[in-house]
This record gives structure tokens, C-alpha cells and sequence, in this order.
């Protein structure tokens, strides 16, 4: 067995635990640097399996491309037909959408209806999938509510919503108007009243995507009653696709635009979620910066433990360099100190880390009923649970960045010590 080149032979020795000061804060750096990738590998993990549940859910929930424009699109049944032969899409559905009024009881809320035909856009979207109560049942005058709107409007299955559509607001104006200045005739008031006419609609299933803007806006209903409350005729607002693989929609949105009329434009789920997604992913990255402080911090640990000990063996390094030791071999015994703490610490908070990651639900948890603290409010995040995805890529970057960081401390004060005159370190000894 070959002995350890004496440069690490030192730098270990200098690194034994002693009951001293330098000791204590040779373990305080190894303890910063264990803390600063835990802390990192949590959190990257956290917001990337954050923004990558949050992809599903609006992919279960959304369509993979959106038709659709400032107006009704009267002749819908022809661009479905045009477009579901776009190399590509799979599955296309009309919808209607917008905002309305709904009450029960003494309780009224401004939701949206998604106007539907059940068995197209099942094809489309996984609507069906989340269905929590009851079925997806949209025949006659039925409806399906998310479930923090039915939490929220106090329904359940069976109960009947009456939904009042704003969309006529214009017309109910203009015929007011009318019958004020005595313009009014019997055919005038006969559609002022089928204007106001509310719809009764029938709770016949409660739907939850794991999304909190999704559960409490959204209010499914049948495609002709979308269309009778916002008096569309046969007309749509828009078109659903889906395509072979959601992540390119964007390809598939490129081939689809020659075919639609000019007045139609097409939407990517990526499109409509731009935002949202663009500010998970800024914040990932100030995340990542900020918290890599915490490691320099302990890399100016390290630092200051290095250039004390430098200070403590002037006369060591004063014989060594008498005795023939060459620069870079001083170099090497305060540099290896550094890695040694470096190498530790990242180990260290590696496994530390992971672990954290591995129970991190169930230490939410402890931390709610014993102490009171909400890390993760489910009505703030739309998700039940914290969400997790460690990618080995990102694990690697924080590993080897906290590790250059360590090195890149130890170098100063080693440089310093391999400058250091013999003559000067020996004088007075």
C-alpha cells in the first residue's frame, strides 16, 4: 500500500478533531456547507415538482390547443372536421365559456360555465378522471361543479343551481331602454323575459382536478345550454385539441394556423399558462442563487479557519520550505483541508437532503398538529401535498458548485502559505 504523499498526510493531521477553538469551527463550516445543500436540493426539488404537477393538472384539465377569437364561430362543425386531419391531432371538441351567476339558496358566486359535449371532450381532456362524486353526466339539463365551488355555493349531487348568464347584459339594457320610453312592444317584452329567464341545472356529479382555481371557478354543463345562455345559436366559442405528445403542441399549432380561417387563432396550453409558468421558473432560479449564499457563507468559514491555521504553522511551513518543500506541495496541504471539509459537507448534505425530500409530507404534518405551522396551504398552492421530483442534473450542479465553492475558499489562504518566506517563519524560532 502506498503512503499518502505528505501534503495530505498534513492536511489530515490538521484536520484531527482537538478540543480547540479551530476544531469547533472547522465544524461549524462542515455543518454550513451540510445545511446549504440540504436546504438546496429541497427546494430545487420542491419547485420543480411543483411546476411539473401543475403541467399535468392543466394538461388533465385544458386542452393540449385552443381555437378560438374575438367572435362566435358560427361554422365550427367544418373547422373540427379540417382540423382533426392536421397531422398530429387526435381528438378535437367545441366548448363554450365564459362567466356567469350562479345561486343556491341565499348564496350567489360568479363562476365560469364550460359548455361541453361529454363524449368529444372526453376524448380531448381527462374530465372523466376526476370525478369525485356522482358521474360526468351532462344530458338534458344537467351540470357538474368543481368542488370547492359546491364547498363554497353549499350543493351537492342532486341539488339544482340556477344560473343566470351576463352575457346578454347588452340586449337586456337596450330592451329596457325601450319599454322606459314606451317603445316597447309585446314581442319586445316576451324576449326581455326570455332574456332574464335563469336556468335551472341539476347537480349530477362534483369534479376535483387538485387545482384550486380549476375546483372553484369552473361549472360544466351541457354544449347547448353554454349556448342557450349566451344566446349563440348553433355557434362555439372555440375548439379543443388534442395532440399525440402535449410538449409539442407547439409544432402541431404551426402545421394547424394554414388551414383556419384569419379571423380564428390557435393557443398552446403552454400559451394560456405562459405566465404562470415563466414566474415558477424565475423564482426556481432566484431560489437557487439566494440559497447558494448559504454556502459561501460557509466557504468564508472554511477561509478563516484555513488562514488561522496558516497563522499557527508558519514555523511548519518555514522548515518545510527549508527542508526543500515545493510551492504547490504547501499549496496542496491547505488546499486538501478545504476539499476534505468540502467533500464531507456535500456528502453530508446530500444525504441529508434527500432524506428530507424522501418525508417531506409527513414532516408538514408534524410541524401542523404540533406546532401549528402551515408550510404549504393547500387553498394558496391548489395541491394537497407538497409536490417533489429530484432531477440528478440539478443535484449534480448544487453538489459540484458547493464543492468548487469550498476549494476556491481553501485557495487563499493556501497561496498565502506557500508564499511564505522561510527566513521570515524561522528568524525568531
Amino acid at each position: 500500500m502506498r503512503p499518502l504523499p505528505f501534503s495530505f498526510f498534513l492536511a489530515l493531521r490538521y484536520l484531527k478533531p482537538k478540543r480547540t477553538f479551530l476544531s469547533v469551527i472547522t465544524l461549524i463550516s462542515v455543518l454550513g456547507v451540510t445545511l446549504g445543500i440540504a436546504v438546496l436540493i429541497l427546494v430545487i426539488s420542491v419547485m420543480t415538482g411543483f411546476a411539473n404537477e401543475l403541467k399535468r393538472k392543466v394538461i388533465g384539465f385544458d386542452a393540449h390547443i385552443t381555437i378560438g377569437g374575438d367572435d362566435v364561430i358560427p361554422q365550427w362543425r367544418e373547422i373540427l372536421e379540417t382540423s382533426a386531419k392536421v397531422e398530429g391531432i387526435t381528438a378535437a371538441a367545441p366548448f363554450v365559456m365564459g362567466p356567469v351567476i350562479a345561486e343556491f339558496g341565499n348564496r350567489r358566486l360568479a363562476p365560469k360555465i364550460r359548455g361541453i359535449d361529454p363524449k368529444a371532450e372526453t376524448n380531448v381532456t381527462g374530465i372523466g378522471e376526476f370525478i369525485v362524486e356522482g358521474e360526468l353526466d351532462l344530458s338534458g339539463d344537467n351540470a357538474v361543479v368543481g368542488s370547492e365551488l359546491a364547498r363554497a355555493l353549499g350543493i351537492g349531487v342532486g341539488d339544482v343551481v340556477t344560473v343566470y348568464s351576463p352575457g346578454n347584459l347588452n340586449r337586456i339594457l337596450e330592451r329596457l331602454d325601450a319599454v322606459e320610453t314606451g317603445e316597447a312592444g309585446e314581442a319586445t317584452l316576451k324576449e326581455l323575459r326570455d332574456l332574464v329567464l335563469p336556468a335551472d341545472l341539476t347537480v349530477t356529479g362534483i369534479f376535483e382536478s387538485g387545482r384550486y382555481i380549476y375546483d372553484s371557478e369552473f361549472l360544466l354543463v351541457p354544449l347547448h345550454i353554454g349556448q342557450e345562455l349566451y344566446s349563440l345559436g348553433d355557434g362555439v366559442h372555440g375548439i379543443s385539441l388534442r395532440t399525440i405528445d402535449a410538449y409539442r403542441a407547439a409544432e402541431v399549432r404551426e402545421r394547424l394556423l394554414p388551414v383556419l380561417p384569419e379571423n380564428l387563432q390557435a393557443f398552446t396550453w403552454i400559451d394560456l399558462n405562459s405566465q404562470l409558468f415563466d414566474a415558477i421558473a424565475m423564482e426556481r432560479n432566484v431560489m437557487f442563487f439566494l440559497l447558494l449564499f448559504i454556502i459561501i457563507v460557509a466557504a468564508f468559514g472554511i477561509m478563516n479557519t484555513l488562514i488561522t491555521v496558516t497563522v499557527q504553522k508558519t514555523r511548519e511551513i518555514g522548515i518545510l520550505k527549508a527542508l526543500g518543500a515545493g510551492t504547490w506541495q504547501i499549496v496542496w496541504v491547505f488546499l486538501a483541508q478545504g476539499m476534505t471539509v468540502g467533500i464531507f459537507g456535500v456528502a453530508a448534505g446530500l444525504g441529508f437532503g434527500l432524506t428530507v425530500v424522501r418525508f417531506r409530507n409527513e414532516l408538514a404534518q408534524w410541524l401542523a398538529t404540533r406546532l401549528g405551522i402551515e408550510v404549504f396551504p393547500r387553498q394558496v398552492y391548489q395541491f394537497a401535498q407538497i409536490p417533489a421530483e429530484v432531477i440528478a442534473s440539478d443535484v449534480a450542479v448544487i453538489c459540484i458548485s458547493a464543492f468548487a465553492i469550498c476549494s476556491l475558499a481553501a485557495l487563499i489562504p493556501a497561496y498565502f502559505a506557500a508564499r511564505l518566506d522561510p527566513v521570515r517563519a524561522l528568524r525568531y524560532e
